[in-house]
């Protein structure tokens, strides 16, 4: 099994992978939390380790050049587990989030044990998810704490272990690399932080060859998610409810009209990531639900 331990801050061609693997290949990622571990006191502010924003947030361990992967492609990514460490961290930041102009700046350390989670005496259970994954785009490199079509900072708590995550292949050798784990997250992220965390991911992947995706999909056991991102919610709902139907329409061979009508009926918009306001894009998923019978929306 390849071990990655080695983080980058943007998703970039430029960037040197710092292993290759072949598809099925098993592999062990080893992110750090998304304030890079340094974020080591209740004492101290994200703006502590954060000072120059969000260019220097959310490392991701990787990349990883994956043999064969081409533009055109589909890299899936199959999320096989994925173990956090003892400890997490949330916090508050200046600007992020609904409440911000009336919430103190804070940091908490959250403790995390035999699969639970402590805040303020209330225990809960975890729920491991990824916020950061991703492939290289083809143009300018992209930030690792933003999302876009390459995929990046989607915050999608769906993204777990038993989950496959589809991306669109930009460059060769795809160039995948993760991070940001979240021992547990809601939906929103409303004060721009999860309990944030450091950890382990295994990971097996595969390929689809010329195969037309435009952003990313997660599929979980009963349905396909389609992941997108822009700066506000009509932008970014429209962006997402195009490729869903556009997805919809090649498996069914329905026309426009029937298939909005039929995500209209079946399908679910859930928010990932909406700490507004901030400078952040909006993250939201849009879902239909898995049709025995019906091929699989993407292969």
């Amino acid at each position: 099994m390849k071990i990655i331990d080695t983080s980058v801050y943007t998703f970039d061609k430029a960037n040197a992978p710092v292993c290759t693997a072949d598809v099925g290949e098993i592999l062990l990622f080893k992110p750090m939390d998304c304030f890079s571990n340094k974020l080591v006191s209740a004492d101290m502010q994200i703006a502590d380790v954060l000072a120059t924003g969000f260019d220097v947030a959310n490392p991701a361990a990787g990349p990883v050049y994956i043999n064969g992967a081409e533009p055109g492609d589909v890299l899936v990514v199959d999320i096989l587990d994925i173990k956090v460490a003892d400890e997490g961290t949330v916090g508050t930041m200046e600007g992020c989030g609904p409440l911000a102009d009336t919430a103190d700046l804070r940091v908490k350390k959250v403790p995390v044990k035999d699969g639970f989670a402590e805040f303020n005496g209330i225990k809960f259970p975890i729920d491991p998810m990824i916020g950061v994954i991703g492939t290289a785009p083809a143009g300018e490199g992209i930030m690792c704490g933003s999302p876009g079509l390459h995929g990046g900072n989607m915050d999608s708590k769906i993204i777990k272990k038993g989950a496959k995550v589809y991306f669109p292949v930009h460059v060769p050798g795809a160039l995948l690399q993760m991070g940001d784990l979240h021992a547990t997250m809601g939906d929103a992220e409303l004060c721009g932080t999860g309990i944030e965390i450091p950890g382990e991911i295994i990971v097996k992947t595969s390929l689809i060859k010329n195969f037309k995706l435009n952003m990313p999909v997660t599929e979980t056991a009963t349905h396909w998610w389609v992941n997108a991102c822009a700066m506000e919610y009509e932008e970014t709902l429209k962006l997402a409810s195009e490729e869903l139907c556009r997805l919809l329409m090649d498996v069914t061979g329905w026309d426009k009209t029937d298939t909005y009508m039929y995500m209209s009926i079946q399908s679910d918009v859930q928010i990932n990531q909406a700490c507004k306001p901030c400078s952040l894009y909006m993250d939201l998923r849009f879902g239909t639900p898995k049709v025995p019978g019906l091929k699989p929306l993407i292969g």
